[in-house]
C-alpha cells in the first residue's frame, strides 16, 4: 500500500491527468469562453485549501459566482449571484475540471478526501485529521458514497475509511463510479441549500451550524 501511494498513485495521476487535459483542451477553451460571456473576469475560482498533512495549496476551479455587490460594497447572497449558468456548471461538475492542472502540478490526486478549508484544521479531533494523511483528491469515497447528502461526520467516516484501504483497485472503482454519479447529477446540494454547511467542530448541536457565506463552497467533485 505505501508504494502504490508513494510512486504507483503519483504515475497514475500524471499520466490520467496529463492525457486528460490534452483530451479536453477543446472543452476548457469553451468553457472559458463562456464564462467570461455569462459570469465575467475572472474565469478561475482560487482558494487556498488544505492539502496532504495540512499543507496550503491553491484550488483552482471555474467560477459559477458573480461578484456582485451591494450598496455598501458587501458581496449579495449566494443564491443571488448564482447565474443559471452557474447552476449547470455545478451541476454537471465541470466547473471542476480546472482540478486537473492541481493533480499535475502535485498537489492533488485523482482520488482522495476533498480538500477543505484550511481554517478547519484547528477544530478536528485526531481520527478527523487522518483525512490529511494523503493527498486530497478531485473525487474520493465519500463523494460516491452520498457526497454533499451527507453529514460532516459521515464525510469523515468515509474519508478515513479511504485513508485505511487506498489501493490501486479502489482507486479504479471511485473513478469508474464517479462517471456514473456525475452523469447521474446526485447528491450536488445538501438537504436543498445552495451550499454545504460550513463545519463548525466537534461540539454537540454545532457541528453543522452555519452556511458559507462567500463562493467558496463549490460542488464536490
Amino acid at each position: 500500500m505505501s508504494k502504490y501511494i508513494n510512486y504507483g498513485k503519483l504515475i497514475f495521476d500524471l499520466l490520467v491527468s496529463s492525457w486528460l487535459i490534452f483530451l479536453l483542451t477543446p472543452v476548457f477553451f469553451i468553457l472559458t469562453f463562456l464564462v467570461l460571456l455569462k459570469i465575467g473576469w475572472p474565469v478561475f475560482f482560487v482558494q487556498v485549501r488544505q492539502g496532504k498533512d495540512g499543507k496550503p495549496f491553491k484550488l483552482i476551479k471555474f467560477r459559477s459566482m458573480t461578484n456582485e455587490t451591494d450598496e455598501k460594497g458587501n458581496l449579495l447572497p449566494n443564491e443571488k449571484r448564482l447565474t443559471n449558468f452557474g447552476k449547470w456548471l455545478r451541476s454537471t461538475s465541470l466547473d471542476e475540471l480546472p482540478e486537473l492542472l492541481n493533480v499535475l502540478i502535485g498537489n492533488m490526486s485523482l482520488v482522495g478526501p476533498r480538500p477543505l478549508l484550511m481554517e478547519y484544521i484547528p477544530l478536528y479531533n485526531d481520527f478527523q485529521k487522518r483525512r490529511m494523511e494523503v493527498k486530497p483528491g478531485i473525487t474520493g469515497w465519500t463523494q460516491v458514497n452520498g457526497r454533499n447528502a451527507l453529514t460532516w461526520e459521515k464525510k469523515f467516516e468515509y474519508d478515513v475509511w479511504y485513508v485505511n484501504h487506498v489501493s490501486f483497485l479502489l482507486d479504479l472503482k471511485i473513478l469508474f463510479l464517479t462517471l456514473k454519479k456525475v452523469m447521474q447529477r446526485e447528491g450536488i446540494a445538501h438537504e436543498g441549500d445552495l451550499a454545504m454547511p460550513r463545519f463548525r467542530g466537534n461540539k454537540e448541536g454545532d457541528i453543522y451550524n452555519g452556511l458559507v457565506d462567500s463562493d467558496q463552497n463549490e460542488s464536490q467533485f
